[in-house]
């Protein structure tokens, strides 16, 4: 858990005495004028991308599932007497490491999210439930799919004081939705987005089946995520180059598809003559129930 300053030195001069906000420990006289140098990245370990005094009030895990090159996400207040939690895109696989992690830690597990109905991996909502009674499936009501809680735009999730906000966005399956932290001076900073298979670092959910559209993508992630402010972290449902973690800001200069205009855009993602996922036949059936154990579902 991290969290990045950054310093960027323009063309203007930077002060000694300026640069003691940052290395406190030296006296303005024993630095030297700084003229024309490139980003300066200070690095320090702070907790929830938050100020040190909010440092402790919220716990943050991604974890890995290296088959299917799938993340989960660990969200919990440990400020709060049940320290309650959430999970993000759980994997079957996995899901007793996951457990194992948040009984170590003394978290209360309230809620396990799927971003979309998946096609690579089986969920492992199911599993979660069946071993921890109470748990509740989540998953977009524009989905079909099945789970005990049906979210829609605008719809809140919370855990404690922390809360996620439900954005829908849809192209690379018709119930995509992004899940992004609160905004408010007690909740983590910068904000994170994690934004399922609809947006990867330097790269974007494929569109060729489960009801997709590149148009959609296109307007998903402009609309929804890029609005967000340009800090706010990226946190992908895949990566298969080793990346764990962008921002809003990074994705909008450097992605080499959703940079583009709209007809290029659509363009590439016509061409990218991509294999037939090998799991889809079984893990998209099993992800429809989405862990449903209960027959109806309840509102948010």
């Amino acid at each position: 858990m991290l969290k990045f300053h950054q310093l960027r030195v323009s063309s203007s001069l930077i002060s000694p005495q300026k640069l003691c906000n940052f290395f406190p420990t030296k006296k303005p006289s024993s630095l030297i004028t700084i003229y024309k140098l490139p980003i300066i990245n200070l690095s320090f370990q702070m907790g929830l991308h938050t100020t040190p005094s909010h440092a402790s009030k919220y716990l943050f895990r991604q974890l890995l599932e290296k088959d299917s090159s799938t993340y989960t996400y660990l969200l919990a207040d440990v400020s709060h007497p049940q320290k309650p939690a959430l999970l993000i895109d759980p994997v079957d696989k996995t899901v007793d490491r996951d457990l194992a992690l948040i009984h170590d830690l003394g978290l209360k597990l309230i809620y396990a999210l799927n971003t979309h109905v998946h096609a690579d991996h089986v969920t492992g909502t199911g599993m979660l439930k069946s071993k921890v009674p109470g748990v509740k499936s989540v998953i977009s009501k524009a989905s079909n799919a099945k789970a005990d809680i049906l979210v829609e735009s605008g719809d809140k999730i919370f855990v404690g004081d922390l809360f996620l906000e439900v954005r829908p966005t849809p192209g690379h399956t018709v119930g995509c939705v992004t899940y992004v932290t609160g905004d408010g001076p007690d909740l983590p900073q910068p904000r994170m987005a994690f934004t399922g298979d609809t947006l990867l670092i330097r790269g974007c959910g494929r569109t060729d089946f489960q009801g997709g559209s590149s148009a959609e993508l296109y307007k998903s992630v402009h609309s929804q995520i890029f609005s967000l402010p340009e800090e706010t972290m990226i946190y992908p449902a895949h990566d298969y180059k080793g990346f764990m973690v962008s921002t809003v800001g990074e994705e909008k200069q450097y992605n080499p598809r959703l940079t583009k205009d709209e007809e290029t855009f659509k363009s590439i993602m016509e061409n990218l003559k991509l294999s037939y996922p090998k799991m889809i036949d079984v893990a998209v059936p099993a992800n429809m129930a989405c862990g449903l154990q209960d027959p109806v579902p309840t509102a948010l």
